[in-house]
């Protein structure tokens, strides 16, 4: 069961170097989630053709089996940028003796770095590399590398789509691990408690569910109660199990994206409202 740990990190979505090739997003909402997804194939073979991208990836699969320990990972910064991207840990790519821990802590043991982190992210990349867990590390696994070079360049095309549209990048993010959240061990709290654990899919399902931005400061026992029923009595999920389900991610991802322009909409007729208003106000001075 994830940890319950209030230890917490950056916020995500912080782009790291500009690729060669920027997605096109002419708009945001369901029109470029719709446009997004009728050009991902074409997009993403222009953005996975990239020589930052094709030179990180490469040198990843060439170099990654060689990598014995967590210290020699972090010694060296192109694989590290590779590892830390393909989870969305972009941020702590200066953070090298943090991510060491996590590496060489693992997951199984009581107490490890990774279990106590707010962000499951952490502990999904202890997991893939296996540095800390008896099984040991993974690196020289065959298929290892291309393994982790496929997921960088799924999440950097995330990225990149981000920087433009984050509402998007939110959606991108929800689709890739809706299976993984689905095929989770254990109860429905388990899983809500890994979505809870990861913070752009933690984000879609308040703005999707309607909830309101402090709801993260509630009794963690009381927030699985709230997003169980309504996401049940909304989203008719009264399963987790059926995230694995292709009708069900679109209608999730549909009802955020509304949602999210509908905020939007609210917050700039706010500040219209506010503009006017002060401009119409008397001069005191």
């Amino acid at each position: 069961i994830p940890s319950r740990s209030v230890i917490t990190r950056r916020a995500p979505f912080k782009p790291w170097p500009v690729m060669s090739y920027q997605p096109v997003v002419p708009l945001g909402g369901l029109v470029g989630w719709s446009f997004l997804n009728r050009t991902l194939d074409t997009q993403t073979t222009a953005f996975n053709s990239g020589a930052q991208i094709t030179r990180d990836t490469e040198y990843f699969e060439k170099n990654i089996a060689s990598i014995e320990t967590a210290e020699q990972l972090v010694s060296d910064r192109r694989l590290l940028r590779v590892a830390l991207g393909a989870f969305g840990l972009d941020d702590d790519l200066n953070s090298r003796a943090l991510i060491q821990q996590v590496l060489e802590g693992g997951t199984q043991e009581t107490g490890a770095l990774a279990t106590k982190m707010a962000d499951d992210r952490y502990r999904d990349l202890a997991d893939a590399f296996g540095f800390g867990n008896l099984g040991g590390r993974r690196t020289a696994k065959a298929g290892f590398g291309a393994e982790i070079t496929a997921q960088f360049r799924r999440v950097q095309f995330e990225v990149a789509v981000g920087n433009q549209d984050e509402s998007l990048r939110l959606a991108m993010d929800a689709q890739r691990n809706f299976g993984d959240i689905a095929k989770q061990t254990g109860s429905d709290e388990v899983r809500w408690l890994k979505i809870m654990g990861n913070p752009p899919l933690r984000k879609l399902f308040e703005t999707a569910l309607g909830l309101p931005d402090n709801f993260g400061q509630i009794d963690l026992d009381k927030q699985v109660e709230v997003f169980s029923e309504r996401a049940s009595r909304q989203l008719g999920l009264g399963d987790l199990t059926q995230l694995s389900e292709s009708d069900v991610q679109d209608a999730i991802i549909e009802r955020f994206l509304l949602r999210d322009q509908v905020k939007g909409f609210a917050a700039q007729s706010s500040a219209s409202v506010a503009l006017t208003l002060l401009q119409n106000a008397p001069r005191l001075f």
